[in-house]
């Protein structure tokens, strides 16, 4: 099975597929990274300088009801977005309020307000209530669960624009459940999400390359978003990228930034980023030959479940002032929670 098939199984894609220097990078099953939060934030609001109390005269400031929301006066933002829904049938203020609602900020949680809400600035052609509506039928949060529905919803928001449609409608043509399966739709609609820097977006299409599905094969634009998804931290995206650097895969073969890549990625906690940047510091591929660093990471790895036959071996072979200094390197990790840039 493909990483891409079996994405379309866990609506996530797998851990990437791992070099030719298999000394090095070998293949191994790890736990795939975890889909996006189902509930995403509907509305982008800009930082704004913080207004003067409440008053009915700010009401007729289109930008206060958002103004509010950002200080934390959940009370006051309710109030304001209410008038400006019901006096200017504000179809911004109008999913504010759908948001407040469906979080609970300011009033208990009540998920048929919402609903009313978003439908309302939804039919008014607002596509971040369209998608947000999308999302409470893809959940069956007040309405009866439907893959349909949501699919026709995220295709109204995506095709103007709106990145999270875009991605949840691509995964949807992945799953082949809501309507028949189809690569090509998938990446024209993971490309309009990563074109917005969607991290998770750009990993995918990365792959769609990769593999050749739904698009022409093109290591070269794989490595190029690879590096777009890197720049945004994404772990798994940076993983592959170290892969495709040290293997010189769509682009010139470069194990120092390999090594600079994977070792990003280890320091974010990731356990086969650890595995990995451990048997490039054990080679001295990259990067300095340090057998000690080499254990400390490769045990810090082994607490999060990452076997490795041959760096236990290496670990075994070592006397025991090289095993208590791996260790102690690995204790003073452990105290300060994080790895120090050695």
């Amino acid at each position: 099975m493909t990483r891409l098939l079996a994405f379309i199984a866990a609506l996530c894609f797998c851990a990437p597929a791992f070099g030719a220097d298999e000394t090095i990078l070998p293949k191994q099953k790890t736990e795939a990274p975890k889909a996006p939060s189902s509930r995403v934030k509907t509305i982008a609001i800009a930082p704004q300088p913080p207004l003067p109390p409440f008053e009915p005269s700010a009401a007729e400031d289109p930008n206060a009801p958002f103004a509010a929301y950002q200080r934390g006066n959940y009370i006051d933002a309710i109030k304001l977005a209410e008038i400006r829904a019901e006096k200017n049938k504000d179809t911004r203020a109008m999913t504010l309020l759908g948001e407040l609602y469906a979080e609970g900020l300011g009033v208990a949680p009540d998920q048929k307000k919402p609903l009313g809400w978003y439908q309302r600035a939804a039919n008014a052609g607002d596509i971040h209530a369209t998608f947000a509506l999308g999302m409470m039928y893809l959940q069956g949060a007040s309405v009866t669960r439907s893959k349909d529905e949501a699919a026709k919803l995220f295709r109204i928001a995506a095709e103007k624009g709106h990145a999270h449609a875009a991605y949840n409608l691509a995964l949807l043509y992945l799953e082949g459940q809501a309507f028949p399966q189809n690569f090509a739709e998938a990446a024209k609609f993971m490309r309009i999400a990563a074109d917005k820097d969607i991290p998770d977006a750009q990993h995918a299409l990365a792959i769609f390359y990769q593999e050749g599905k739904g698009i022409a094969k093109n290591l070269s634009e794989s490595v190029k978003w690879l590096r777009r998804a890197a720049r945004l931290d994404h772990v798994p995206a940076t993983i592959e990228l170290a892969i495709a650097l040290f293997n010189g895969n769509g682009v010139e073969k470069d194990e120092v930034n390999a090594a600079l890549a994977m070792r990003r990625a280890a320091l974010r906690g990731n356990p086969v980023a650890q595995n990995r940047y451990a048997r490039m510091l054990n080679a001295g591929r990259g990067v300095e030959k340090n057998v000690p660093e080499a254990m400390a990471w490769h045990l810090m790895a082994r607490l999060q479940q990452i076997s490795d036959p041959m760096l236990d071996g290496v670990f075994g072979s070592l006397n025991e002032e090289e095993k208590k200094r791996a260790e102690t390197i690995l204790k003073a990790w452990l105290q300060s929670k994080a790895p120090p840039n050695t």
